[in-house]
């Protein structure tokens, strides 16, 4: 059984007692969460398609932590004016086990 969720604007497609790295989100580590725009429902190859959500389908989680992702460089130059700038960036993520689908 799986399904497939819209998080903070991104689709994932979860399955019970998997983690995923969704956009930051508010809440402490080891609080639960509720995803209610439920896209797409697979329950053992009878599939359950929203227009566009759900209805009455949500899928709980479990906070795990807030982590950050890997440093992306940004680096900008202009050949021959001695302009040159190097930046790093790390988003922000949320872990996030999905407890169940229903």
């Amino acid at each position: 059984m799986y399904a497939i969720v819209d998080i903070a604007g991104k689709q994932f497609k979860v399955a019970k007692d998997q983690y995923i790295y969704a956009p930051k989100m508010e809440g402490e580590a080891g609080t639960a969460v509720r995803f209610d725009k439920v896209l797409l429902i697979d329950d053992g190859g009878q599939i359950n398609i929203g227009a566009p959500t759900v209805n009455g389908a949500t899928v709980s989680g479990k906070i795990l932590e807030h982590v950050k992702g890997n440093k992306v460089i940004v680096f900008k130059k202009k050949r021959r004016k001695g302009y040159v700038v190097k930046n790093g960036h790390r988003q922000q993520y949320t872990k996030v086990q999905i407890e169940s689908i229903g």
